[in-house]
């Protein structure tokens, strides 16, 4: 009779680095040498740049030292750590060296090198590994020693590429997290800084900082952005812009609610005013947390020229950012529906213009955004060198062609040109990027109902924004809810010397930070010793 046999298939079941150090979490050094090395090897398999030297510890203890070849210094590995561990130092010839003694004469007179600690754990060696650290493993010790000895190869720090000024420091972040946080210390000589680090990221193992400054931000907001943080879970996180999408309150809203920069003298003067940056390794943008709408028309040079031409130039800003959100719109709107608005002459101008083209308003002033649309991605994502020219091409050939085969009027060309140089002159890329997605919808309601259409969209919009939150901040905060002291540095900038409280909105733990004596030095007549009508020089001649 015969037998059936089953065929069972076996499943594979692939196990990812991450899952493997979670099953030996915990698992301890063995006092033999060879079994951390198969592990070791075990884990991270087969690479070129694993390098694993043996040698012996002052001649007679094996030990071995294991690093990632293209991530360390290789001269400090030589130098300060082989050399000083091979030599017995001169004050211990001759002693008598025990197994149990090892570990603090290695520590305390041999190793040179000032970054080391022992670990016991065999998952923190590979992750150590992993982040460009060299491992020492001695026969007979239960511990092994993490030195610091990561040299990855980085960019120069430059000039900020988004956020370029004509009045004010000049460097920028680059993509090294240690780099970035210390051109904030240098600025920001403060012992209230705090930098809290953790890692986000299964596979990646992002390192991740959360910056702030104790006693001036409230903990209540350093909780819950650690809080939302810390509730990520991800494979990898490869840029600030990864986690910016996890912690912002409202994920469907067109407006960003994290701001970002990469620049280190903005990202002092918002912690200043008691905000969080979280800084990401491997990313040269830090966010800032909360935000409100008015830091997306704000720059640095706001600040550092006089108030009275800032004012001026934020408010040509301001007027840029309405222009390239209505302007469209309101033209698609008289012209479809409320010609009699127009002047007479420009009336006659404009309906000369649009006399042989064949498409109503809203789909000429439609197709020209979408060229244009096209045209400004196609000038970002082309090389520097061909960017350029396409431009020039897009703008004068393509524009001019358009006229002359009566498929776009005169008018419609100027009015999409004055719409995005007003974009352009909004200073947040990501802002600027919203308001180009919300024209759309505005030119559609302004084509189909006129001005009425054109106001039920602002009103959306309005209404949308009022809603909107930053962890917590009303997101058209100074302005709704009314704060005076915020009211000086919205529509226009007010002096320094007025600007003496931080924002409320932020509740903050200390609101002051300036002294009210100190308000206006220029007003203190006896601070001035070259004026002749100083009763002080006077008496003294």
């Amino acid at each position: 009779m015969p037998i059936n046999r089953k065929k069972t298939k076996s499943k594979a079941i692939a196990v990812g680095p991450s899952s493997v150090l979670d099953r030996h979490k915990g698992e301890k050094i063995s006092t033999q040498m060879e079994q951390t090395i198969s592990f070791i090897q075990n884990i991270l398999g087969v690479n070129e740049d694993l390098t694993i030297r043996r040698f012996h510890v002052f001649g007679q203890h094996p030990a071995v030292i294991i690093y990632f070849s293209n991530m360390v210094n290789q001269s400090t590995i030589n130098v300060d750590i082989v050399k000083p561990l091979m030599y017995v130092p001169n004050h211990l010839i001759g002693c008598s060296i025990e197994i149990g003694q090892l570990i603090d004469v290695l520590q305390n007179d041999a190793l040179y090198h000032g970054e080391s600690k022992l670990e016991s754990e065999l998952t923190a060696l590979i992750e150590s590994i992993l982040r460009g650290e060299t491992v020492v493993v001695v026969e007979g010790l239960d511990k092994a020693f993490l030195l610091g000895t990561r040299n990855i190869d980085k960019r120069a720090i430059d000039q900020p590429a988004t956020e370029q000024v004509i009045r004010g420091p000049r460097e920028g972040f680059i993509e090294p997290l240690g780099t970035n946080i210390s051109l904030i210390r240098y600025r920001l000589q403060s012992p209230d800084l705090r930098v809290d680090t953790m890692e986000i990221g299964r596979r990646t193992k992002s390192k991740v900082a959360v910056c702030y400054m104790d006693g001036i931000t409230n903990p209540k907001l350093v909780k819950e952005v650690n809080r939302r943080l810390s509730k990520i879970d991800i494979d990898g996180v490869l840029d600030s812009g990864y986690l910016e999408q996890f912690i912002e309150d409202n994920h469907y809203s067109p407006f960003p609610q994290v701001q970002y920069t990469e620049r280190p003298d903005k990202v002092v003067a918002n912690l200043l005013e008691g905000r969080v940056s979280i800084l990401v390794d491997g990313s040269p943008l830090a966010l800032v947390v909360p935000t409100v709408f008015s830091q997306f028309y704000q720059t640095v040079e706001d600040y550092t020229e006089r108030y009275l031409l800032m004012s001026s130039i934020r408010l040509a800003r301001l007027i840029a950012l309405m222009f390239s959100l209505i302007f469209p719109s309101i033209y698609v709107s008289i012209i479809s529906f409320n010609p009699e608005l127009i002047p007479t002459d420009f009336a006659v101008a404009v309906a000369g213009g649009r006399a042989g083209v064949p498409f109503p308003a809203i789909i000429e002033v439609l197709i020209i955004e979408i060229s244009m649309e096209v045209l400004r991605e196609a000038t970002i994502r082309l090389p520097q060198q061909v960017g350029g020219a396409l431009s020039i091409v897009g703008v004068l050939v393509i524009g001019q062609a358009a006229v002359s085969a009566g498929f776009a009027s005169p008018i419609t060309i100027v009015i999409i040109a004055l719409t995005t140089i007003g974009s352009f002159a909004t200073p947040a890329y990501n802002a600027a990027l919203a308001l180009r997605l919300l024209r759309f919808p505005l030119i559609i309601l302004a084509g189909t109902f006129g001005l009425y259409g054109v106001m039920i969209g602002l009103i959306l919009i309005a209404n949308h924004l009022l809603s909107l939150k930053s962890f917590g901040v009303p997101y058209l905060s100074p302005l709704v809810p009314t704060e005076f002291q915020g009211l000086k540095d919205l529509i226009i900038r007010g002096p320094l010397w007025a600007m003496n409280k931080r924002p409320s909105f932020l509740q903050p733990m200390d609101a002051t930070k300036m002294k009210a004596n100190e308000l206006d030095i220029s007003t203190d007549q006896t601070s001035n010793p070259l004026d002749p009508n100083n009763d002080s020089n006077q008496q003294e001649g």
